[in-house]
């Protein structure tokens, strides 16, 4: 019965750096496929690119909600702000001017979407 518990013992340990090893030896067979490919192929802007387009097509569909809950949350923060002015809490500058901020940023966004579309293509692109 003796034996038997330490076969056992030796069993667990054995197979528990197996599997470390096996872990060890996969990341080091991904690492060199990124390698091989990164002096072959610029893989990384190709994912990014097909990353930020996937995503651009499923934000422009939650947009309208999204513009909703900013305008609710800008709202709920100036609600914030005037009924700590009633129970006579002066709300600090920085945070009311990153309220103002926060707004005017909403409300160009909502309001002008092209331009700052036309902005963002032209910074991008090395346009001044």
């Amino acid at each position: 019965m003796a034996t038997s518990m330490s076969q056992i013992k030796e069993n667990q340990a054995t197979s528990k750096s197996g599997s470390w090893s096996t872990v060890v030896a996969s990341l080091a067979a991904l690492g060199s496929v990124i390698a091989a490919s990164s002096c072959c192929l610029p893989l990384l802007p190709f994912l990014f690119a097909a990353g930020a387009a996937g995503t651009s097509a499923f934000v422009a569909q939650l947009r309208p909600y999204l513009l909703v809950l900013s305008v609710l949350l800008i709202a709920f923060g100036f609600y914030k702000s005037w009924r700590a002015k009633q129970c006579n809490c002066k709300p600090s500058r920085i945070s009311t001017f990153l309220l103002c901020f926060s707004a005017i940023v909403v409300f160009v966004f909502i309001f002008f979407p092209q331009v700052i579309a036309n902005l963002v293509a032209d910074l991008l692109a090395g346009k001044s």
